[in-house]
């Protein structure tokens, strides 16, 4: 495998699906953990990724496509640059079905055939422009942004920071690494993350990181090493069956490669978040889309409305703005 080869990975899951339903359904009842249903919803917006990663990042080297076993009907799985991975495939057998996404993604360098150098790209992450593979490696190092960042208890995801921060500092002593990668840190493209970073730097322990909700590029050695280092903690995560606040996530990698100083800083400023809560926030993020204001874009679902025509008119608007910019299919469909 050439050291230019990067892959991605995409994960997804059809919450419509019948049989994972049932599943769901009697795992429910005997574990605990967030099962809230925008966990699971599919927003119909795949397609346009594929689309994207055709039009726009030809030169991925391949695409592995995570999955509790079920696939879209428009997807053509013998696309030659397309790897259908089921969970069975490298999970264990003993954490199986598995419903987190944690559990799902600590486990990703069990893929087999995974190259060294991969992106990961959630089903709710897009690609808006033209973008190069300098833009997620270089020099065979992931590009990102070293910023510190102080977590919040109100965060929905407080509890699942902190185990990855913990981690981090049972491991790394912050003066020593500051020492070794200042000039990283302070990166005078990072913006307000900058001042962030500075206010925090007498701190004596790392307590928190920022973290940019956007396609993420990895090694898949550093997987590895976290692994062998904290295999405790990440068996304890792969047991979970649904999310919960004893979970590590993907970040415990990404902010491992940063006091590491495995990454090349980059600007963010190219890419942006946001929340969809509401009808109103879907025609925002839909002129979002239709002017491709940025290269990456992620839209979170955030939308817990119990009423579901609304929900199916936010799905709508959002659909018929990537359908403007991508309307021609993919060798990726049927």
């Amino acid at each position: 495998m050439s050291e230019m080869d990067i892959d991605f990975v995409v994960a997804w899951v059809d919450g419509n699906d019948t049989e994972w339903m049932r599943q769901f359904r009697l795992w429910s009842k005997e574990t605990y953990g967030d099962k809230r249903n925008l966990r699971y919803r599919d927003w119909g917006t795949l397609c346009f990724l594929f689309r994207a990663f055709e039009k726009y990042a030809a030169w991925v080297n391949k695409i592995h496509f995570v999955t509790w076993g079920h696939l879209p009907r428009w997807l053509n799985a013998c696309h030659p640059k397309l790897h259908i991975v089921n969970h069975r495939d490298f999970l264990r057998p003993e954490h199986l079905p598995v419903f987190n996404s944690h559990a799902i993604e600590v486990n990703f360098h069990r893929i087999a055939g995974l190259s060294e150098k991969f992106v990961y790209f959630n089903d709710d992450t897009f690609i808006l422009k033209n973008v190069c593979p300098e833009r997620f490696f270089r020099e065979g190092l992931p590009r990102d942004i070293f910023a510190l960042n102080a977590i919040s208890p109100s965060h929905p995801i407080a509890h699942i920071n902190i185990n990855n921060v913990r981690v981090i500092n049972r491991h790394f002593t912050k003066r020593i690494v500051m020492s070794k990668y200042l000039r990283k840190w302070l990166f005078p493209q990072s913006g307000m993350e900058l001042i962030k970073t500075l206010l925090l730097l007498l701190w004596p322990q790392f307590t928190g990181f920022y973290d940019p909700h956007q396609p993420q590029p990895f090694l898949k050695s550093v997987f590895e090493e976290v692994s062998a280092k904290e295999k405790e903690v990440l068996d304890r995560t792969s047991c979970s069956k649904f999310r919960n606040n004893n979970d590590v996530s993907q970040y415990l990698f990404r902010y491992w490669q940063l006091v590491k100083g495995k990454f090349i800083p980059v600007s963010f400023s190219d890419s942006f978040s946001t929340s969809i809560r509401s009808t109103k926030s879907a025609y925002l993020i839909a002129d979002i889309i239709r002017k491709k204001r940025y290269r990456l874009f992620c839209i979170n679902d955030a939308f817990e409305l119990d009423n579901e025509g609304e929900f199916q008119n936010a799905k709508e608007i959002i659909n018929k703005a990537f359908e403007e910019i991508l309307p021609e299919k993919s060798k990726f469909e049927l």
